[in-house]
């Protein structure tokens, strides 16, 4: 057995930063529209019967679904251009791309291609298109209608992973669906019939995952939201959008799950065996989906078809995050690929032989990501375009074919301890007031924070801005970092095996911040 009950449904990439995440632009860089970037029972066993669109049609006859297609972040301040991202993406055998906006110089990158491609509305005015189709219709005229259909737009997701926030249960869940709705209203008027209209949520929109069979959602959200918004998906032959991390259910329960199972690679003997539906699990993804098949399927609608919005593994992390490394992420990656890729499709134990669009996060490293070291760490590329292992999302190439893999170093917890410290960073030898503003920050938080660095305290000396924001943001986060804190500060700190106390030397960028901030300091006193 590959592992015990562990509630990894309640697990979401989003719920792993413990700070909201950057602000990107939806469309021209001084729009308004901004969004957050950042988720058996009778009948699931039952062959999807749903009809096609012609580009369905098309799909299964050509298998077209077999090229994987990429999430395009832009969290990042060192990130290629959209014509050479979009070189990238077709370099890597991508057949397919996803955005978190409607930025249209990426549209404008993809038209004439055929890369499929998913575009957002978001989160913040979901509201808005819910209550006025005006709105919707305006939206689509203004994002839509003008790359189509010279960009092969074919999902238009309305938000992203709203139902893992629940402070936005009052203010904006009532409006998903009626916004969905009004959006594919006005994507009819305009007589485009071949764009799917969905959303995305993470696995943890389920209150129970384990056994698959049992799948269930939450009871907060199961009426009022998921049921009308299967209706609509169902109705318009949709796809139930959904964000599968095998990474997170594993490294939150590393002692119960096997990592080979995680990583399609365990032998038959770790299979997991459904005593609910009587199916045997090969891997923990189909795991993940069938439960959420189930759910559907609880609510009456098994039949509506599954896509996933995002799954991947991270190459690197912080020193307390188990498994993230290049070579977890190559060998998952890759086995994702080769599984996607077979035909006849291989579905799930519940979908034997269902095709579903897939799509890998991400595209690039994102250096402006806050939260977790892993968020920063998704990219099959590094952002100059260096591929971070080799991985062919065609799935033409042979798994044999890919030479060796660097040993994992991170496969078992560290037990070390590990200090939170100033990184320094090109930021912080631009912006010196990024610094004090985050010391400010860290200082402010808990009782006696900061206490030691102040005049008279044990630490005060040396007296520079360096020394005591690496206590300040040690301090802050030693405090609080069961409770989701992060060492990031804006991409000013780091973590570090090596005790700070013991630190007698600047490093040059150290030496550099804090001589502009004495001559700073300097300056305001006169």
């Amino acid at each position: 057995m590959p592992f015990s009950f562990t509630p990894w449904n309640f697990l979401s990439r989003s719920q792993l930063s413990s700070l909201p995440a950057l602000i990107v632009s939806c469309s021209a860089a001084n729009s308004p529209c901004r969004k957050l970037e950042k988720r058996k029972s009778r009948g699931i066993q039952r062959r999807e019967a749903a009809s096609f669109t012609p580009d369905d049609a098309g799909a299964q006859r050509s298998g077209s679904f077999a090229r994987l297609g990429i999430n395009y972040g832009t969290l990042g301040d060192d990130l290629p251009s959209a014509a050479r991202s979009v070189a990238l993406l077709r370099s890597l055998g991508a057949g397919a791309v996803k955005i978190y906006d409607a930025n249209p110089a990426i549209l404008r990158a993809l038209a004439g291609t055929r890369l499929r491609v998913s575009i957002m509305v978001p989160n913040e005015i979901i509201p808005s298109l819910g209550t006025n189709a005006s709105l919707a219709d305006a939206w689509v005229a203004a994002y839509l209608s003008p790359f189509y259909p010279a960009v092969r737009v074919r999902y238009l997701l309305v938000g992203n992973e709203i139902l893992s926030d629940t402070s936005l249960a009052n203010s904006t869940w009532p409006f998903l669906v009626p916004a969905m709705v009004n959006i594919h209203r006005a994507l009819i008027a305009r007589s485009i019939r071949d764009v799917k209209v969905s959303t995305t949520f993470a696995m943890d929109a389920l209150g129970t995952s384990f056994p698959p069979s049992s799948g269930a959602f939450r009871s907060d959200i199961a009426e009022p939201v998921i049921r009308p918004l299967l209706r609509f998906l169902h109705k318009t032959r949709s796809y139930y959008f959904v964000d599968a991390y095998p990474y997170l259910a594993w490294a939150s329960s590393p002692s119960s799950i096997r990592l080979d199972y995680a990583l399609f690679t365990a032998n038959s003997s770790f299979n997991y065996f459904d005593p609910g539906s009587k199916l045997t699990y090969t891997n923990l993804l189909d795991q993940m989906l069938d439960a959420v098949a189930a759910a559907m399927g609880r609510l009456g609608f098994g039949d509506v078809r599954m896509a996933v919005a995002e799954t991947g593994w991270p190459n690197a992390g912080d020193l307390d995050q188990i498994g993230a490394n290049g070579h977890n992420a190559a060998t998952y990656n890759r086995n994702l690929v080769q599984r996607m890729a077979a035909r006849p499709a291989t579905g799930t134990p519940a979908r034997p032989g269902a095709l579903m669009p897939v799509f890998i996060f991400s595209l690039y490293n994102e250096n402006q990501k806050p939260g977790p070291g892993t968020e920063r760490h998704w990219g099959l590329l590094y952002p100059l375009g260096k591929m971070a292992y080799e991985v062919d999302l065609s799935g033409r190439r042979p798994l044999a074919s890919y030479a060796p893999l660097p040993p994992p170093e991170n496969n078992e917890p560290y037990k070390g301890r590990i200090w939170c410290v100033f990184g320094g960073g090109r930021r912080a030898a631009s912006n010196v007031t990024a610094v004090g503003a985050a010391l400010a920050y860290a200082c402010g938080q808990g009782n006696g924070t900061c206490d030691a660095i102040r005049p008279g305290g044990r630490c005060h000396k040396p007296n520079t801005l360096v020394s005591h924001a690496t206590y300040a943001f040690n301090s802050y986060w030693q405090q609080f970092r069961r409770a989701g804190a992060t060492c990031f500060f804006d991409g000013l700190a780091l973590q570090t095996k090596t005790d700070p106390s013991k630190r007698h030397i600047l490093t040059p960028i150290e030496f550099y911040v804090s001589i502009i901030v004495h001559n700073l300091f300097a300056e305001s006193s006169h």
